[in-house]
């Protein structure tokens, strides 16, 4: 059942769980709305905070997230399984049982510090959105922002929140020396069915004024349209991207919906609640894109699937790019990277 406020119906069983449990009706509370969910949050002193990864289909090795779970609730999010490692469900858990990393200034300055280290750019914020509304009161991402700024360092951000817009001094002092590029993630511009699919996310008319803000200071900026899903948003593809170039968008990419393990289960449920004459033909539809099933892990095409439906939203997305004068985004610089002080203070004797 739909809570207001959240996006997963559900909270599907730990995969690492060899015991689950299930709710059951027993015909009392048919009538009854559901209670409202309130959103919890520990703290957690990480040990380390930037991630690794390899994948040949990422633009970036090495990543940076100051939370664990998101407030946004997408459905859709990918990152949702990641929840599973925490002992806590990718449903209703991971938007609303968050971690805050209450020290991950102090371990990213200690890892830029290492002498072994060696700079390329960091994505911040890919897991979990860093400027979810959290960070409102905790203020992790901006301490995070000003030792990259310090120590020179290139960053990469993305987001859905307009509380971005609160560190644009930051991220102009970035700007001026080429280290920072921003994307802002716009799905939809329906507020109806963002409402349904990004409860807690900034509406779309909100994302575009952010977006326009930031390329006014600016900003390099861009879109991504992630993820598309057939016969929900896919039809908006040509008017966003318009959209988005006219409010200052540089660059644009798109990822086509993906459903990694419990996401699927999620999203279904999701969407035969909210659009159940729909539901049918999105899931035969996106079928037809991963080989039969509702989702396939091959590096190369997870992001964009495989198919006559794929390709076509591969060439309307190419067309549009072309014709709006969408270009790539900016190679940031590494050459002004300097080590910035260790939490210690202890600085190097060479």
């Amino acid at each position: 059942m739909a809570r207001k406020g959240r996006g997963a119906t559900f909270s599907p069983a730990n995969r690492f769980h060899s015991v689950h449990r299930e709710p059951v009706d027993d015909g009392w509370s048919a009538d009854e709305a559901p209670p409202p969910l309130r959103t919890e949050v520990r703290e957690e002193h990480c040990r380390r905070i930037i991630s690794r990864n390899s994948s040949p289909d990422i633009a970036f090795d090495r990543s940076l997230n100051p939370y664990r779970g998101c407030e946004h609730g997408c459905i859709y999010c990918y990152a949702r399984p990641s929840h599973a490692w925490l002992d806590l469900s990718p449903g209703l858990d991971f938007e609303s049982r968050l971690t805050a990393k209450v020290n991950a200034a102090e371990r990213l300055r200690e890892a830029l510090a290492a002498p072994g280290y060696r700079c390329a750019p960091i994505a911040l914020g890919v897991n979990t959105d860093a400027w979810q509304p959290l960070e409102r009161r905790r203020r992790i991402t901006r301490a995070v922002l000003k030792v990259l700024l310090e120590a020179r360092h290139p960053v990469m951000v993305i987001t859905k929140s307009a509380l971005i817009e609160r560190d644009i001094d930051l991220l102009q002092a970035l700007a001026a020396d080429g280290l920072v590029s921003a994307a802002l993630s716009i799905t939809t511009l329906d507020p109806a069915l963002a409402r349904r699919m990004e409860p807690r996310a900034a509406a779309p008319h909100r994302r575009l004024e952010t977006l326009a803000r930031l390329h006014a200071a600016g900003i390099p900026t861009g879109v991504m349209l992630a993820p598309l899903i057939p016969f929900l948003n896919d039809g908006e593809l040509e008017e966003l991207l318009g959209r988005c170039r006219e409010a200052g968008a540089a660059w644009a990419g798109y990822v086509f919906l993906r459903l990694p393990h419990e996401v699927a289960p999620l999203f279904e449920d999701w969407l035969r609640s909210h659009y159940p004459l729909k539901a049918e033909r999105v899931l035969a539809r996106i079928r037809d894109s991963r080989d039969g099933q509702l989702y396939r892990s091959d590096f190369g095409t997870r992001m964009r699937g495989g198919g006559q439906y794929a390709e076509l939203i591969a060439a309307r997305f190419e067309r549009a790019r072309r014709r709006l004068g969408h270009g790539a985004p900016p190679r940031l610089r590494c050459d002004l990277f300097r080590p910035p002080v260790p939490p210690s203070g202890q600085l190097g004797l060479f």
